[in-house]
């Protein structure tokens, strides 16, 4: 794992509408590294995934991608920098195929700042990394399980071949099967120099993948860690991510 940070993010604030749910959040996220951040429902994970991607109108502090700072940036311009983003809800062209849906997604090759190659993703290569939808190419999104779609998604956001994934949620309403290929999945894409960023409340699939987490509780950081170090802490898991 390089030392490199792809993601820092300063004083971080929130709103939807006259609520705020963020509260100067920090955080950072380096190459090859996978983080989890935690919390309850309503916690402000999704929330804070948003604001880094530019989704939400109301946001102030600064996020920094690759050395350039884009706190004022749009959706699309984050994503065409190579700053993936696999919302809770799917969200995949029920009416296109497989094949189609990956085919939205395809951005040309990308470069690290070292003029190294960062990697590449075509169909072929994820079939291989979702044996499932390689079985179903030419199946239309909307005749597929939850779980499935939810592959598809990641899938999609590959072919964009970002540096960095932020993934809401990948365990939640899913089968245990899937949350395994899921888990098998995040490791494999660590292991290709992929960056992952997930909002997470499963303890169990947060160990499975996450070098080091952060938990929220009502828009603030109460912690930050390696992942041993939260596994640990009962005071923590107790306080902030109990049920």
């Amino acid at each position: 794992m390089s030392n490199e940070v792809l993601l820092h993010a300063k004083s971080l604030r929130a709103w939807y509408g006259a609520a705020q749910i963020l509260y100067d959040v920090d955080l950072e996220v380096r190459r090859g590294e996978v983080v989890a951040l935690m919390g309850r429902n309503g916690a402000g994970k999704s929330t804070t995934l948003k604001t880094l991607m530019g989704m939400l109108d109301k946001r102030s502090g600064s996020i920094q991608f690759l050395g350039k700072d884009i706190s004022k940036s749009e959706p699309h311009a984050v994503g065409s920098m190579g700053l993936g983003y696999v919302p809770e809800d799917r969200r995949i062209f029920t009416d296109l195929t497989v094949l189609e849906n990956l085919e939205v997604g395809r951005q040309s090759p990308r470069q690290w700042n070292d003029g190294s190659a960062a990697p590449f993703w075509t169909p072929v290569e994820l079939f291989k990394l979702f044996p499932n939808l390689g079985e179903m190419p030419d199946r239309p999104g909307g005749r597929m399980s939850g779980g499935e779609q939810q592959m598809l998604t990641v899938a999609r956001t590959l072919m964009g071949n970002p540096y960095l994934v932020l993934l809401d949620e990948p365990s939640e309403g899913v089968a245990p099967v899937i949350v395994e290929q899921m888990a098998h999945m995040i490791l494999a894409l660590k292991k290709q120099g992929v960056s992952i960023l997930l909002s997470e409340q499963n303890m169990h699939f947060a160990e499975l993948v996450s070098d080091r987490a952060y938990v929220l509780e009502k828009g603030q950081i109460r912690f930050q860690g390696s992942m041993a170090d939260l596994a640990a802490n009962d005071h923590v898991r107790r306080t902030y991510l109990s049920v």
